[in-house]
């Protein structure tokens, strides 16, 4: 339906008009207004498609009527009603942009031939723009996709330079300041609250990178903000995705924050300092800053601060239990021979268990943390209790890699062949497969030795240059059949892996068949 709405000061004239509209235009929703002020305010209530103005009203005019309703940003076409037939009024209709007018008096076949028109002319531009609102939302769904993406490479995995260009280049990403990473931990039951919290960063931080949820925890990658300080935008940010949750604080909801780093090989340094802020999720303060932890007091306390670094991250994705279970028992000899209070060691292996709990979330390996306990009452009982409790992490770890088949990959390649036009992010895929999502970015450049991404756009750009051999498709149809959603991207990608445009390459393949 179409939504018109007439105005002028005599209701003989308005009467007239709609009944003339309606009888001819049945898909019509016609309201009448006696002035400007009025015409203004159902402008602001109904957003009418299109306006009939008359120009001349006691108090405000049609033309003043006309550019407060586009002053109010209400987006709606125009048509002048006049008995004055001047170029003056002609002038300023037309730099208002009103779309044509109506004298008075006029034939009934007149004033219906210029509004089916205008009205056409509406239904056009309403079809392109529910296409273009199709297209951005594509579009928008494209670019979380990637921001996923981006994520789980940049925190879990190392990224391939060219494959990193092109990530940049579809978030329209130019410069890269300082960054840094929060990790937000939501309580078990309450995963659903994802979607919300998202939406909720997204406002504050438009520019910030969104990880998926896994387990229960998600990434946050946050560029900085230089009318803030650091701590204060951080903050702002835990605080406001906190303060609906304030019933449920107690229920295990807590966000870690790493250090500010400047160049993106940094970022996973910033989230392992994240994921250790979050080694304390009992505390009043449902955040903390890696900044705030409190540093060793004493020698073994201090090596136990260089062992929460890569390494120890990188051990548990790797499965080299052995080497992490003895990292441990090492460390309790060393608090035995400092004499350190029991209790406070059993405490610090714990701090080390629970972050290696987050990390194997990540690969789908679920622990309850909060069933992890240590009962010992002699140094030599906590290390035997130790070893026995990874012998038992090095038995589920093993138990879920015999699980992943030798044909996964094949799977995976297959997968992405015969999908690739869609958007197909690693979460897809590991809803598809099976796997999780780190794992499968991980087995892939083992296997292939590239990236996902990369084997995805081979596959579109094979399929579009099969696509180029049908002259009826164009260079923009093509664009979108094979899954991309922004004709200049698609260009740079296709010369980026042929060499050529995609003009070009079409203009060869041509001249190829003729001869």
């Amino acid at each position: 339906m179409i939504r018109l709405l007439i105005v002028d000061d005599e209701d003989i004239e308005r009467n007239s008009m709609e009944m003339i509209l309606a009888r001819a235009i049945p898909d019509l929703t016609i309201t009448q207004a006696k002035n400007g002020k009025s015409a203004i305010e159902q402008a602001v209530k109904l957003k009418p498609d299109l306006v009939l103005m008359d120009i001349k009203m006691p108090g405000m005019s049609g033309l003043e009527a006309i550019k407060e309703i586009k002053g109010r940003g209400i987006s709606c076409q125009f048509i002048l009603v006049t008995a004055y037939d001047t170029f003056d009024y002609a002038k300023q209709a037309i730099r208002m942009g009103v779309k044509d007018y109506l004298l008075k008096p006029s034939k009934v076949s007149e004033i219906v031939a210029t509004v089916e028109q205008v009205i056409d002319q509406i239904k056009v531009d309403k079809k392109v723009q529910a296409q273009q609102n199709k297209q951005q939302l594509l579009l928008e769904k494209s670019r979380r996709v990637l921001e996923t993406d981006m994520v789980i490479q940049l925190l879990f995995d190392h990224v391939h330079d060219v494959n990193l260009t092109m990530l940049l280049e579809m978030l329209e990403i130019k410069a890269l300041e300082q960054m840094f990473v929060m990790v937000f931990l939501l309580p078990e039951g309450l995963e659903n609250q994802y979607p919300a919290l998202v939406e909720r960063i997204k406002r504050m931080a438009p520019s910030a990178w969104v990880g998926s949820l896994y387990g229960r925890q998600f990434p946050v990658i946050v560029f900085r903000n230089r009318e803030k300080t650091y701590r204060a935008q951080a903050t702002e940010i835990a605080r406001n995705c906190l303060k609906r949750t304030e019933k449920t604080l107690e229920k295990g909801w807590f966000i870690g924050i790493g250090q500010v780093y400047e160049q993106l090989d940094d970022l996973k340094k910033s989230y392992h300092e994240a994921l250790v802020a979050m080694m304390d999720t009992k505390r009043p303060v449902k955040y903390r800053f890696y900044q705030d932890v409190e540093p060793g007091i004493d020698q073994t306390d201090q090596q136990l601060d260089h062992y929460r670094d890569k390494a120890f991250f990188d051990d548990i994705r790797l499965g080299k239990w052995d080497n992490i279970s003895q990292q441990l028992v090492t460390l309790i000899q060393c608090y035995q021979n400092e004499q350190t209070d029991l209790v406070k060691v059993q405490q610090r292996i714990l701090e080390m268990i629970w972050m290696m709990a987050l990390i194997l979330d990540e690969m789908h390996i679920s622990i309850k943390r909060e069933t992890i306990s240590l009962h010992s009452q002699t140094y030599q009982q906590l290390i035997e209790e130790v070893k026995r409790y990874f012998d038992q992490i090095k038995e589920r770890y093993q138990t879920y890699q015999h699980a992943l088949a030798a044909d996964r990959i094949q799977q995976i390649k297959q997968y992405i062949i015969e999908h690739s036009h869609e958007d197909i992010s690693l979460d897809l895929l590991a809803e598809q497969i099976g796997l999780s999502p780190i794992y499968i970015s991980k087995m892939f450049k083992e296997k292939l030795g590239v990236n996902y991404i990369e084997f995805l756009t081979a596959c579109r750009i094979d399929h579009a240059k099969k696509l180029m051999h049908n002259q009826a498709m164009s260079i923009k149809e093509i664009c979108y059949e094979i899954g991309y959603h922004d004709p200049n991207y698609f260009s740079k990608v296709f010369k980026r892996l042929t060499g050529v445009s995609p003009k070009t390459y079409r203009e060869k393949l041509i001249a190829s068949n003729r001869s």
